[in-house]
């Protein structure tokens, strides 16, 4: 009987160890989300200052890592992490608790960021073992567009990327993105954490709607070199008068969630 009970006990130990180590991971994860924006500051900065050649993206952040045995080493650690949190974000969107309206939008948010942390799980891994991310949006637009209703699809993506713009924007002003969190007691560190993810996800939110607006010309104008992604985006807000003032508030914003996110990390209900 005692070996049975010792049995149980040990399998609930390697059952809450592993759920601690996997814990840890997805906390990895959301950090270097966190990371890869402000390695995105970094790039919005060089564009904003006349370095129109490098990429403002999340490919250009990772090629920036990569140029090192050592930032490739790292690359894989920030997959490890894109692949943990893409895993659990999809439990969550099968199993969130809470009530009908806030499950059912909690869910879809969940299984969006699911999306996003796949597609940086296999952008870091292709620039880890390449040095490249591939040939991004714009590749993609091209094929939509060559194939039949392609404009309408391409345009249908545009306006859903504006509207999650506009969910992400709403959801910073609101603060419901502290729902999932368990914030620190102290006054100060809980003001830095709400307030650098409301300018945060605002500068997000911001570039997003440019980001669609310009797919949804792509496939207006028929032009897929238009639909190249936060890259194009930004290069676009450079072209405006005022372009290095707006690039360098962009590069400010990512640096806030940069930050927020590492409150994210260590707060967020996991």
């Amino acid at each position: 009987m005692s070996d049975a009970v010792g049995t149980v006990g040990g399998t609930e130990d390697a059952a809450r160890e592993a759920g601690r180590g996997a814990r840890i991971v997805v906390r990895v994860g959301i950090l270097a989300y966190g990371l890869t924006h402000l390695l995105l500051a970094w790039l919005v900065l060089r564009v904003a200052f006349g370095d129109r050649g490098s990429r403002a993206d999340q490919s250009g952040a990772f090629q920036a890592i990569a140029q090192t045995t050592a930032g490739r080493v790292l690359l894989w650690v920030l997959a490890l992490g894109f692949v943990a949190v893409a895993l659990w974000r999809v439990g969550e969107a099968l199993g969130r608790a809470g009530g009908r309206v806030k499950d059912a939008r909690g869910r879809l948010e969940s299984a969006g960021m699911a999306v996003v942390f796949a597609a940086l799980t296999v952008l870091a891994v292709r620039t880890a073992v390449s040095g490249s991310g591939g040939e991004g949006s714009q590749a993609a637009a091209a094929g939509l567009l060559g194939i039949p209703g392609g404009q309408w699809i391409v345009g249908a993506v545009g306006v859903g990327i504006v509207v999650v713009a506009g969910f992400i924007t709403v959801n910073a002003f609101r603060c419901t993105f502290t729902d999932d969190m368990s914030l620190p007691l102290d006054p100060r560190a809980r003001a830095v954490a709400v307030r650098t993810g409301q300018l945060g996800k605002v500068a997000k939110g911001l570039v997003t709607v440019l980001v669609g607006v310009l797919v949804v010309a792509a496939a207006v104008q028929f032009e897929p070199q238009r639909a190249n992604g936060l890259d194009a985006a930004l290069k676009t807000l450079a072209a405006q008068p005022f372009g290095v003032v707006l690039l360098v508030a962009t590069a400010v914003g990512l640096v806030a969630f940069g930050v927020f996110c590492a409150f994210d990390a260590r707060y967020h209900r996991v």
